[in-house]
């Protein structure tokens, strides 16, 4: 029945007249240790255990796991296997000065992941902040080592790229940070928006010098090939002298007389009886004439 204010609820009791609240009640914490006390940790994870979210405890690795309930022990679950990403210099100007005083505007990504996660959580404030500035000091030391030509040529680029993770992974390691550095990729190099124009021409210059200088190793393997085949030639001659000096003066004289009188109209003939000089281009051209005239005047 219910009372002056009107009808109220009441729970039936429990067989022996006993109340049920008490039960509803150590149902309730039943519920709160399993759900706050059991954790599933997966393969690529793992948990810390704090005292009220501030002293560590232990740290869980992955399956099943059994705590204290919240809040006498917190668990924080991380995934340290997973590949992070941290990009400097996009979408801004970040200029660094090169060790032949020059600037360039460079942007790169860090890829990191937790190696300890224990010492990730709690040496260092702001981790991932840290890893920023690391990064940043490493690299402008880097490019303080670097002229300019290699920061921007492929080959230069990867060297730069292993002295930063070297360095950023020996600072961090200092400081107990729990990161590993899997890499450093630099994606931008550019001269600053203010001296493009001037960068350009420097580059055309450079790109000439280039080519200048590719053509003038081409040249120098052309010489070369030339007087290595005038030399095997000569070698040859050489050989065929010393079998019979006498045949291969006589030839080599024929040759070099040939050569000099090709571009003379005279003939010289050495012989008993025979007129010594017959002008025999004189009377080839004039007999090529006569032959024209009357080809010309038959038409």
């Amino acid at each position: 029945m219910g009372g002056p204010g009107g009808p109220s609820f009441r729970l039936p009791p429990r067989p022996g007249g006993k109340r049920w609240w008490p039960v509803i009640l150590g149902g309730l914490i039943g519920l709160w240790i399993l759900t706050t006390s059991i954790h599933f940790v997966q393969p690529r994870e793992q948990g810390v255990v704090t005292w009220f979210g501030g002293q560590y405890s232990t740290t869980l690795n992955p399956g099943t796991n059994w705590t204290l309930p919240w809040p006498f022990q917190i668990v924080e679950v991380e995934n340290v296997t997973a590949i992070r990403r941290e990009t400097i210099g996009e979408g801004g100007e970040n200029l660094i000065l090169t060790g032949d005083q020059n600037l360039v505007d460079l942007s790169y990504l860090i890829r990191w992941n937790i190696k300890d996660l224990v010492q990730y959580k709690f040496q260092l404030a702001e981790p991932e902040e840290t890893l920023q500035e690391v990064a940043e000091a490493a690299m402008r030391a880097a490019v303080a080592e670097t002229d300019l030509d290699t920061v921007l040529s492929g080959s230069g680029r990867e060297q730069v790229q292993t002295r930063v993770r070297t360095r950023m992974q020996a600072l961090l390691d200092a400081y107990g940070a729990g990161i590993n550095v899997q890499g450093v990729e630099i994606a931008r190099t550019e001269a600053p928006q203010q001296v493009i124009a001037a960068f350009n021409d420097v580059l055309a210059a450079r790109q000439d010098r280039e080519r200048s200088l590719n053509e003038a190793r081409r040249y120098e393997q052309q010489l070369l090939a030339q007087a290595q085949g005038s030399a095997a030639e000569f070698n040859e001659i050489y050989e065929q002298y010393r079998l019979a000096p006498r045949v291969t003066r006589q030839r080599l004289y024929y040759e070099t007389m040939e050569s000099v009188l090709r571009g003379t109209d005279k003939t010289v003939i050495e012989a008993e009886g025979v007129t010594p000089y017959l002008p025999l281009p004189e009377v080839n051209r004039r007999s090529q004439n006569a032959a024209n005239a009357a080809r010309q005047g038959g038409q």
